[in-house]
């Protein structure tokens, strides 16, 4: 048996010097030292056969081999698993000489003016509520105090979805409105909102019109809420957007979810009111329309026009930042264009 085992240790460790890689390592020490079927155990169990004092001296001897082995096994283990980090560090390998990039990425004008509505509308306790662009008819035009005969609807003409299927007409909304009388069901009065988000009309393009283009819904509902409130928040408003004094002037207007409604003009930052392409040579651009809700819109959302009041404002957002910025075509803002987008 002596012989055995010397036998053994000099074939294992042939083997052993002969592995390229951690499972051919674990294959060879699987074979030698496995619970079942191991070599060295297979060895080892014939020792019940042997008088007491040989089973000593073999025994002995077994757990030296046994420990040599293992320790070998051991050794390779660490040298195979340092090879394979570097092997692994070599194909990773970053030259750090090389020179960085630094033409990172940034946010659309659209997304920076937006942003920054945003937090002035939070600061002042309104909450951002965001909505489908793919709207019903419904919640669109009749929720909102326009039914399908309205001539109103001509104004904000947009694109319609074939909805066979569903007796309900779907459009691409054409205001952010359309989150109002959702909201109303949702919240209940007393609500203060703002909707940002992108809009479409059936436009026929040019400096100023686009067929999609972002606005900004907002409005207040609660008891005893007047005009007064209104004109306090478009001033905070106006003043935090453009940081600076902006000339407006508002002027009676209609729109048929607001009674009454005004049109908030302001004059065009591009031509200082000279007249321009963007203002259509007036000097004047209309940036919002606004009013008290309509007490057909509140009755919609479930709410008493009798008990509740409430005013209601759209701006739009890319006139925002046309004026903002001193752009003087709209269709700048989405045309990709890295030339026109890496000046912001």
């Amino acid at each position: 048996m002596q012989e055995k085992l010397n036998k053994l240790k000099d074939q294992a460790i042939r083997e052993l010097s002969l592995v390229k890689n951690i499972k051919q390592l674990d294959d060879v020490a699987q074979k030698y030292f496995g619970r079942k079927g191991g070599d060295l155990n297979n060895i080892l169990k014939g020792l019940k056969d042997l008088d007491p004092e040989a089973r000593k001296e073999i025994g002995s001897l077994a757990n030296e081999i046994k420990e040599e082995l293992e320790a070998a096994v051991e050794a390779i283990r660490q040298t195979l698993n340092a090879k394979e980090v570097e092997s692994k560090l070599e194909s990773d390998w970053l030259d750090v000489t090389l020179p960085v990039d630094t033409n990172l990425g940034h946010l659309h004008p659209i997304s920076i003016v937006q942003y920054e509505l945003e937090d002035l509308f939070k600061g002042l306790g309104f909450k951002i509520l965001d909505g489908p662009e793919l709207e019903s008819d419904y919640y669109n035009f009749e929720a909102l105090n326009i039914p399908k005969h309205h001539p109103a609807r001509d104004m904000q003409d947009t694109f319609y979805v074939d909805n066979s299927k569903n007796t309900d007409k779907w459009v691409m909304r054409a205001h952010t409105s359309n989150v109002q009388v959702r909201a109303m069901k949702e919240f209940g009065p007393p609500l203060r909102a703002v909707v940002p988000g992108r809009v479409f009309r059936c436009e026929s393009t040019d400096a100023s019109h686009d067929t999609t283009f972002d606005q900004l819904e907002g409005f207040m509902i609660d008891e005893d809420i007047s005009i007064a409130n209104l004109i306090a928040v478009m001033k905070v408003m106006l003043s935090a957007i453009f940081k600076r004094d902006v000339k407006v002037r508002l002027r009676p207007g209609y729109f048929p979810f607001v009674e009454p409604g005004f049109e908030l003009d302001m004059q065009c930052l591009i031509c200082g009111g000279k007249g321009c392409s963007v203002c259509k040579q007036v000097g004047w651009l209309e940036i919002m329309g606004c009013g008290m809700i309509h007490p057909n819109v509140l009755k919609a959302g479930g709410i008493d026009p009798e008990k509740y009041s409430g005013f209601a404002f759209g701006l739009g957002l890319t006139r925002f930042v046309m004026m903002r910025y001193g752009i003087e075509d709209i269709r700048h803002l989405n045309s990709g264009d890295l030339r026109f987008l890496k000046q912001f």
